[in-house]
């Protein structure tokens, strides 16, 4: 017998204590909750529904396509797709629904298509974009100098800014790691902290105007207008950080070096980037270069 009533809350909880009964890791199911509650927020703020009952393919479809919108790559729209999927089956074979809304979705197509490195005159062009917002600024620096991730900087805590370096706290399947910062990065996360930064309570670096923590999309879309107001075609927020990993590897800089800072897992993750190279320039230690 189906449960009509049960909230999509609820019904995730459920989904997430079978996870663990059948000895999945805790960063898988982080990951999997992850992904299922930005659905459900999504459905909320969207559609205003809560309940399992009140979910249909066409509602999934809507959220499918604001990830597109919001410029998700689509093999990251994929797996969130997956996390979809899998709960709304487990939910069908529970009998909490009679019939998955998930089946008609389909993923999208996607190559390993190459990223996009951005050219000294487009990342420049971009930093004149956001010269007057110190949050943006400091946010592209961090990408673009250090190689963080998008999530990453949504985690950005304050105690964890130091002198010359900032520590990256261990997140879903990803480990921790201590990043240098350059001259650039330091001095755009400091004016950021002493003159842009909105009175908050909030443990993180980043936060909105009426001090709240500044999440994943709203850092999305922030940049995706300066790379509009920039004029900087077919690019991705993550291209930031790939624009990093090529200049730095270009620049001499050994690619385990490159693969520790950027918290590869392996480090053949890192060498798909040595494709994108032309030439590379001889070894100069592990200074990075200052884009």
């Amino acid at each position: 017998m189906t449960d009509i009533n049960i909230t999509l809350k609820d019904a995730l909880g459920r989904f997430s204590d079978n996870l663990a009964t059948k000895g999945k890791s805790i960063n898988t199911i982080v990951a999997y909750k992850g992904d299922i509650n930005q659905l459900i927020n999504f459905l909320k703020t969207q559609h205003q529904l809560d309940t399992v009952a009140s979910i249909q393919a066409t509602h999934i479809d809507s959220f499918k396509k604001d990830l597109q919108k919001n410029n998700y790559t689509a093999k990251s729209i994929s797996r969130k797709l997956n996390s979809i999927k899998n709960f709304f089956s487990f939910l069908k074979l529970e009998n909490v629904i009679e019939k998955d809304p998930s089946t008609e979705i389909k993923h999208p197509k996607y190559e390993n298509e190459l990223p996009k490195i951005l050219k000294p005159i487009e990342y420049r062009s971009l930093r004149d974009a956001c010269r007057n917002d110190s949050r943006a600024t400091a946010i592209v620096e961090l990408m673009l100098q250090a190689g963080l991730r998008i999530k990453e900087i949504e985690n950005f805590k304050l105690d964890n800014v130091k002198e010359n370096e900032i520590i990256i706290e261990p997140y879903e399947s990803h480990s921790g790691r201590t990043v240098p910062l350059n001259n650039s990065a330091k001095l755009a996360i400091k004016r950021y902290l002493d003159e842009g930064r909105f009175e908050s309570s909030s443990k993180n670096v980043f936060v909105t105007k009426t001090g709240r923590h500044l999440l994943a999309r709203n850092i999305r879309s922030l940049l995706n207008r300066y790379f509009q107001k920039a004029d900087i075609q077919d690019v991705k927020v993550n291209d930031l950080r790939n624009t990093f990993i090529v200049y730095q590897l270009k620049s001499g800089v050994p690619i385990d070096i490159v693969s520790q800072i950027v918290g590869h897992k392996r480090i053949s993750t890192t060498e798909k980037y040595l494709e994108l190279i032309d030439t590379k320039e001889e070894s100069k230690g592990i200074k990075l270069k200052e884009l």
